[in-house]
């Protein structure tokens, strides 16, 4: 009981409450007071006393507050503990100082990765020069000593080899050199290079036939005949021989078969200058076959058993010098074909055209090799073949 009465005071303070109503009432219990609840308590406990809640409200607003404190309190801890890095990294990222730092690190990179990529480039476009400048001085100094105004004895030429000679070993020269650049251009093609760069591969081709031109333009001053032989090529290319080099309508259909693909406005520039080409190929083919039938009417001529022999001797070195004309024309044909081929391609169709035109001249080679390599019926035992 005296246990009960110390942990529970609430409970014997409503006790006395309810015992002093009793009282009130006249000793009975079933008539109700006629003060309220709350008058009766104040009447109780005092005027100035605080109402009292039950144990069990009380006890529960308590454990609430108390829940709500410890979870608060936990609860930003736990908030602080995990995001403060996370909103210092954001705090971090959106300070403006750091973003234009950022910003600046990366716009210095990419002018950075430009910078090395033009330096690059410039030091191939300043190779690819430098090899087209050590050429066109290689042709000056072979163009001099093919017209006799070149020191040969510097030259290492004072053994005195034929102009002809050195015609040859210059063509077999300009043969790798020109082999090396398209090698070069294949490689950027299927790298797919930028076009500046080749730009620059496809006029140091142009600069390479350029050169070409004027080796043959050298001989052809000195030896027209060596020149129109074409003992120089090989034997596949001087089957194809047009007046001391190739066909320029034969280039266009080799080009036609390998670059693609072509608008309709470059297909009918293409295929008007074809026709262009053919016509003028068949005015210096006529003037060449009727430049030959006079030269051999003039050695024929029964005059010269006469006393006009150098008379008619000198008409024909005419004609021959008129040969040289020709075929200078048909050089000029061919240079003025592959520069309006560059004016009306891409870089990269251009670039096509040159590789395969160079691969068409490089077969032909290659089948002189392989015909001369040829196994014969009398190295086989065989004996000759049947007539």
């Amino acid at each position: 009981m005296h246990a009960a009465e110390q942990l529970n005071p609430a409970a014997k303070m409503n006790g006395g409450a309810a015992m002093a109503a009793m009282l009130a009432n006249g000793g009975n219990p079933q008539q109700p007071s006629p003060k309220g609840p709350e008058q009766q308590l104040q009447g109780a406990c005092g005027p100035n006393a605080a109402p009292l809640l039950p144990n069990s409200a009380k006890d529960n607003k308590n454990s609430a507050t108390l829940i709500k404190k410890e979870g608060t309190s936990s609860g930003k801890g736990a908030t602080s503990s995990s995001t403060d890095p996370e909103r210092d990294g954001i705090r971090r990222t959106q300070d403006p100082k750091t973003l234009r730092r950022l910003a600046q690190n990366r716009e210095a990179a990419r002018k950075s990765r430009l910078r090395k990529k033009a330096y690059i480039q410039q030091l191939e476009t300043s190779r690819i020069r430098l090899s087209q400048i050590e050429q066109q001085v290689q042709a000056a100094r072979v163009q001099g000593v093919l017209l006799g105004t070149g020191d040969q004895q510097h030259q290492g030429l004072a053994s005195g080899p034929s102009m002809a000679g050195v015609f040859d070993m210059e063509y077999a020269r300009w043969v790798d050199e020109h082999s090396k650049l398209i090698f070069q251009l294949r490689g950027a093609l299927n790298d797919h290079a930028p076009d500046n760069q080749l730009q620059v591969m496809v006029e140091g081709a142009m600069a390479q036939h350029h050169e070409l031109l004027g080796l043959k333009a050298a001989i052809a001053r000195t030896d027209i005949f060596h020149l129109l032989c074409g003992v120089w090529a090989s034997p596949a290319e001087r089957c194809f021989l047009w007046l001391g080099g190739f066909r320029p309508s034969e280039v266009i259909k080799v080009m036609l078969k390998h670059v693609e693909p072509l608008s309709e406005g470059q297909l009918l520039g293409i295929y008007n200058l074809q026709q262009w080409v053919q016509e003028t190929e068949e005015s210096l083919s006529r003037g060449m076959e009727a430049l030959q039938h006079s030269l051999s009417d003039t050695v024929a001529s029964p005059e010269l058993a006469g006393g006009n022999f150098m008379g008619h001797m000198n008409l024909a070195l005419n004609k021959i010098s008129s040969m040289e004309g020709i075929v200078r024309q048909a050089d000029g044909l061919r240079q003025q074909t592959l520069h309006k081929l560059h004016q009306m391609l891409t870089i990269r169709q251009a670039a096509l055209c040159f590789v395969s035109i160079a691969d068409y001249f490089h077969r032909l080679r290659a089948v002189s090799t392989l015909w001369a390599a040829r196994p014969r019926h009398d190295e086989q035992g065989q004996g000759p073949p049947p007539s």
